[in-house]
């Protein structure tokens, strides 16, 4: 009975297809008989996390995180899923949602920002991999916040640093990710002008100004900075300006359509506002409420197209939508609505939201003094995720808004 069994077992593996064979050879291949070119651009094609985990296999594996060879490989990666980098009050934190894998992740602080106070220092801007932050004092820093390189730009004029700043918007050449550009907007409407750094010349464009486009939408009103107040039918005074988290305050984005650079912030009435950068004219869209009306409303940028988020309160509930401006017809059409069960507890609340997109993604961030919750939204299919809480030490942390990039290691500052 033992010779039968054994015979059978023979001839169960004599009996294997040719796929199972083939399969076998393949799972059984060992990557260390790969060239070292050839095994940088498989490694090139793990997720960014993974990647950090795997250089500790051993000491080829290890040198790979400092080869030129590989970053280059890397930088041929179309895209990746992107990472969103949380901001916490009190800036102190450096922390990221992996939309991948679902998971929170801490990453080591620049030492920029382990040098200087906290409140120093806060990002404004992201594009590809990295992030723009902002001090004070008017300077600008680009980080990879992945392998924590960073650079500080050639300051602005004391003049330009002066004025009042509506955008910094930040823009990476889809050419392997090696380059990059960071638009400012400022002045008093309606005499605006941007300013432009180009890494690959490392310094400031001349500043050049923008014209009101006529016959356009809306102008721009003189009264734009001025705070209107009302009282709402519970008796309560409220001010039609948004809150905003102060990394969100110029918060804009930028597209690209017809060969044509366009910028988009929000006034301070809570319009959105379109700069040309290629025609060197802005104009305002048509208000998607009244002006007597309490929301709050960001801007963010999904597949090439500016969409807005609103949340508002309407016959005794709230309602939260995302918008595009439709050119054609010259009217704003709604793309996705979250469902009433969902965003009804945010009545009566005056909850701020800061928004971000990447992709067919929109994460949403809302804050009050009752509650704090992140929402990511899928544009493509209509549903409405929320996220766990983080926990560090055993306490949620929360965050007032996010900003989204790609986690690239080769990402040159």
């Amino acid at each position: 009975m033992e010779r039968d069994g054994q015979q059978a077992s023979r001839l169960s593996r004599k009996r294997k297809s040719p796929e199972e064979k083939h399969h076998l050879i393949v799972n059984n291949f060992p990557l260390d008989d790969l060239n070292q070119d050839l095994l940088e651009r498989v490694l090139s094609w793990l997720p960014t996390s993974t990647f950090f985990r795997i250089t500790s296999v051993c000491k080829r594996w290890k040198s790979i995180e400092a080869s030129e060879s590989f970053k280059l490989a890397c930088s041929h990666i179309p895209s990746r899923d992107p990472w969103f980098f949380m901001v916490a009050p009190d800036l102190n934190q450096s922390i990221v949602f992996d939309s991948a894998k679902k998971t929170w992740k801490r990453l080591n602080r620049p030492d920029f920002l382990q040098k200087d106070y906290n409140q120093d220092c806060m990002p404004v801007a992201a594009s590809g991999g990295l992030i723009c932050y902002r001090k004070l004092s008017g300077n600008l820093f680009v980080c990879n916040p992945v392998t924590g390189s960073c650079s500080e730009l050639p300051p602005l004029h004391m003049t330009q640093r002066c004025q009042s700043l509506h955008a910094v918007v930040m823009s990476t050449s889809s050419k392997y990710h090696l380059s990059y550009k960071i638009v400012l907007v400022f002045g008093e409407p309606p005499k605006l002008t941007f300013k432009v750094y180009d890494s690959c010349i490392g310094c400031w464009e001349e500043e050049i100004a923008l014209r009101r486009k006529a016959d356009e939408y809306l102008a721009f009103d003189s009264t734009d900075d001025n705070v209107l107040y009302f009282l709402s039918k519970a008796g309560n005074v409220v001010a039609t300006n948004m809150q905003r988290s102060p990394s969100k305050q110029y918060s804009s984005v930028i597209t690209n359509k017809d060969n044509q650079d366009t910028i988009y912030f929000l006034s301070s009435s809570g319009t959105v506002v379109a700069c040309n950068l290629t025609c060197r004219s802005f104009y305002e869209y048509p208000r998607l409420l009244p002006i007597f009306c309490e929301y709050s409303i960001d801007v963010v940028e999904c597949k090439g197209d500016m969409l807005v988020v609103l949340l508002s309160e309407f016959l005794g509930t709230a309602s939260l939508r995302v918008w595009k401006y439709v050119e054609d017809n010259q009217s704003w059409q709604q793309i996705v609505a979250m469902p009433p069960s969902m965003s009804h507890e945010w009545y009566g609340k005056k909850v701020d939201i800061n928004c971000v997109g990447a992709g067919d993604q929109i994460l949403i961030c809302l804050n009050s003094t009752e509650l704090c919750t992140y929402f990511l939204c899928d544009l493509v299919t209509n549903t409405w995720v929320e996220l766990p809480k983080c926990c560090m030490n055993g306490e949620a942390i929360e965050f007032m808004s996010a900003f989204s990039f790609e986690p690239r290691i080769e990402a040159s500052v």
